[in-house]
């Protein structure tokens, strides 16, 4: 199936990403959104998300993208992109539950299907990689192809986390042909960091420690943390990652609060274990080697709980 069928007799269409929405979701909905305005010009088509990193912005269409989920409009097609269940919409649902037709695009895992349509494939390295399957090659120009070739960039780490397959390489050999500036994209939008980002990854870093014989490292910052050093949540990407690659450890816990006792989790793992049994069991989701979810409490006792299931786990595994 092409994503051409799927807005065939459509006049509008609308394009949804998940809450606090990273590489792989901004990418797959500003893809999907140039592809269809080439495909079909007359389609009237409207992204919404909510705000995302500066350094997406670069992005055709970025600045098209309505934050806006409070306007009475529907549609006769509803895309879900990167979405692994109805909640990670937040308040962007409504559209979904308004339009004619609805399309879910993903590769969680996790994900049960909950559109008309579902495409979930989770052995794709991200939802861009699925997109790039479902359109005809000829009809992808370079501002589509930057949107999905970021998108794969962010979800596989540069193409070094396990879900990186010969085909994610071979997906992101023909983006490259179509005139995307694979070092540009990596440096100004993976590695390039604020001097106030890497202030919160040294604080991140000075916090961790080290559970279960070293197989487990563990760090959480709270909202002090964060206005110390003049971030917000949009600036913490890449600390998870940074921990996971500590020697010996198997699984990565990164908390940061983000309400009165609420704290976002990230959870990762190398080889053994599959996070998104934990993400589940506080009702997230997510991938076996990347998940996340919300958790209420104090850091420490949330912390005790994720440290207990991994435990758990690990010796399931050993």
């Amino acid at each position: 199936m092409k994503i051409e069928e799927w807005v065939e007799g459509a006049s509008s269409a609308a394009i949804l990403g998940h809450i606090h929405p990273d590489g792989d979701c901004v990418g797959s909905c500003l893809g999907l959104r140039s592809y269809l305005r080439t495909v079909k010009p007359a389609l009237r088509v409207q992204v919404y998300l909510e705000p995302f990193a500066g350094e997406f912005h670069f992005l055709t269409g970025a600045d098209a993208v309505s934050p806006d989920f409070c306007e009475e409009k529907s549609y006769d097609v509803c895309f879900a992109l990167d979405c692994s269940d109805r909640e990670r919409l937040g308040d962007a649902v409504r559209y979904l539950d308004a339009a004619k037709r609805t399309v879910c695009v993903d590769h969680h895992i996790t994900n049960e299907g909950f559109a008309d349509v579902n495409v979930i494939r989770p052995q794709a390295s991200s939802t861009s990689e699925v997109l790039a399957e479902l359109m005809e090659p000829e009809k992808v120009d370079q501002a589509t192809a930057e949107c999905l070739y970021l998108g794969i960039v962010h979800d596989t780490g540069v193409f070094k986390h396990s879900n990186t397959s010969e085909r994610t390489m071979q997906i992101a050999g023909a983006l490259l042909a179509k005139g995307v500036s694979s070092s540009q994209i990596i440096d100004d939008t993976f590695y390039r960091k604020t001097f106030a980002q890497n202030r919160i990854l040294g604080c991140a870093l000075l916090a961790a420690e080290l559970r279960l014989d070293g197989r487990l490292i563990a760090s959480c910052v709270t909202g002090d943390d964060l206005a110390r050093c003049g971030v917000t949540n949009r600036d913490l990407d890449g600390i998870i990652d940074q921990l996971r690659v500590t020697e010996g450890v198997e699984v990565a816990v990164f908390l940061y609060e983000a309400g009165a006792g609420e704290f976002k989790v990230s959870l990762r793992s190398n080889d053994l274990v599959d996070v998104s049994r934990i993400a589940r069991s506080f009702g997230g989701g997510g991938h076996v080697k990347a998940a996340g979810c919300t958790a209420s409490g104090a850091c420490a006792e949330i912390l005790e709980r994720i440290t207990a299931l991994e435990a758990d786990e690990l010796r399931q595994e050993s």
